[in-house]
């Protein structure tokens, strides 16, 4: 038996949604007393194998793998050949195709949308946001015994991503023809995004509509410069024009989980905090008292932001100097 990893990677490079989900299945796996077994499907996949952070990785390479088809066989041999409890994965078109075939396959339940997953009672309990993520609705499985209980799929962010490792060993899986494909892959094609990914950022300094207007982010700006990260921003933010919707955090926006997130001017209201609450640690910045982010905050400050963030920039600046 085992918990099993279903990982996606791009030009030969590991995807950070999937190193996230590593980190959750190793914690995951210890506390079930299973061993880590990742899949790793496509072109080039035995290349890739060798850098992915398990106990066991299979790896089924070749072109028959990159469309949704070959995934789910490939996917279905592994569950077979290492006996998975659960299978894991982050969020995207792939995965979600990949895995959501692989559960209407073998009749299992599949949890979507989660940010957490735990053993308890001899199972496993995915937690996840709900009702505009005003709450974490806890969801187990009715099935699966000794066998397979079900899918899990993660909100990209949800974790922060494992390094590559060598893993403990790789092995080419026998995936059998099941006749079921019928699909054609012709290509990826790279979208426009510009700007900065905040996702992949060690450090975020999220602006809140607490800074009073666009004319006031120079401040979070030249702190965030000092300490090499990336402004991250609320939906108000967004929704007022001030800053671009490719930096907002929650909901409707990105999960991050950077090393340090300082929160400025944020009130912390839940569709804020859904998107960062994984955040290794929080220092928050609000004047008023009460703000629901103190309390989730590690280290907070009361106090004029406009004051505030100043002597910070100049005292990091200082030391770093």
């Amino acid at each position: 038996m085992s918990i099993l990893v279903f990982v996606e990677y791009h030009d030969g490079t590991i995807a950070p949604s999937s190193l996230g989900v590593l980190g959750a299945g190793r914690e995951l796996a210890s506390a079930a007393g299973l061993p880590l077994v990742a899949l790793v499907a496509g072109p080039g996949a035995d290349q890739v194998a060798a850098n992915v952070p398990a106990d066991t990785v299979y790896h089924a390479a070749g072109d028959r793998f990159q469309v949704a088809a070959g995934g789910i066989d490939a996917l279905a041999a592994a569950v077979e050949k290492s006996g998975a409890r659960v299978v894991l994965a982050g969020a995207s078109v792939n995965s979600a195709d990949v895995t959501g075939g692989l559960a209407g396959r073998l009749g299992v339940g599949i949890n979507t949308d989660a940010t957490g997953i735990v053993f308890e009672d001899g199972g496993f309990v995915a937690e996840r946001p709900s009702l505009e993520d005003s709450v974490v609705v806890r969801c187990g499985f009715t099935g699966g015994g000794d066998g397979l209980s079900g899918v899990v799929l993660f909100r990209a962010g949800s974790f922060s991503p494992l390094e590559p490792a060598a893993p403990g060993a790789s092995e080419a899986l026998d995936v059998p023809e099941s006749g079921r494909r019928a699909q054609q892959f012709n290509g990826l094609e790279q979208a426009a995004t510009g700007g900065v990914d905040i996702t992949k950022s060690d450090v975020l300094i999220g602006a809140g509509r607490g800074l009073g207007g666009p004319d006031n982010f120079a401040g979070v700006e030249e702190l965030a410069k000092v300490l090499g990260g990336e402004v991250a921003t609320t939906r108000a933010v967004v929704d007022a024009g001030w800053y671009a919707y490719s930096t907002q955090v929650g909901q409707t926006g990105k999960t991050v989980a950077p090393k340090l997130y300082i929160a400025v001017g944020i009130s912390g209201a839940i569709q804020h905090k859904v998107g960062m609450a994984s955040s290794g640690t929080i220092v928050a910045i609000n004047k008023d008292p009460h703000a629901p982010i103190f309390d989730f905050a590690d280290f907070g400050v009361v106090g004029d932001l406009n004051t505030i963030v100043p002597q910070l920039k100049d005292k990091l600046a200082a030391r770093k100097g």
